[in-house]
């Protein structure tokens, strides 16, 4: 089964609508509450910088019979320096979004943590793709 999502860039009240759509739908499907958990936290944090860092972007989430694949793409300015976007705590989210709550600097260790598959490419000035697996074990589809 393969889903299509648009992640609205212009307003950070629309992040997790598409997370929280594939949630419902595994659910339905009775895929185990653990592996359930994992995607959510993955594709709401990815959401989450798409709004916060690139103007939106999209994401793509295909549900097999022994995995999940999310792919979030963004056209946004991309990312600098991987390695350091990749360390806890590091951040480039604007103030704006610190005021809310957000930019702490764990969306993308986050991602990596919840995914037993995790793969960024980003070029500067071009954006972001971050591709996630999620294995499904018990309580597949």
């Amino acid at each position: 089964m393969k889903y299509h999502y648009t992640v609205p860039g212009d307003d950070i009240t629309c992040a997790g609508k598409a997370s929280s759509e594939i949630k419902k739908i595994l659910q339905r499907l009775g895929i185990a509450p653990e592996i359930i958990k994992r995607t959510a936290v993955a594709m709401y944090e990815a959401e989450m910088n798409m709004v916060v860092h690139a103007g939106g972007g999209t994401a793509d989430v295909d549900i097999g019979t022994d995995r999940i694949t999310i792919v979030m793409k963004d056209e946004g300015p991309g990312i600098e320096n991987i390695e350091l976007a990749m360390q806890d705590g590091y951040s480039t989210a604007p103030d704006v979004a610190r005021e809310m709550g957000f930019g702490a600097g764990m969306g993308l260790p986050n991602m990596k943590r919840n995914a037993d598959d995790f793969r960024i490419e980003s070029k500067p000035g071009e954006g972001t793709t971050v591709t996630m697996q999620i294995n499904i074990q018990d309580g597949g589809t």
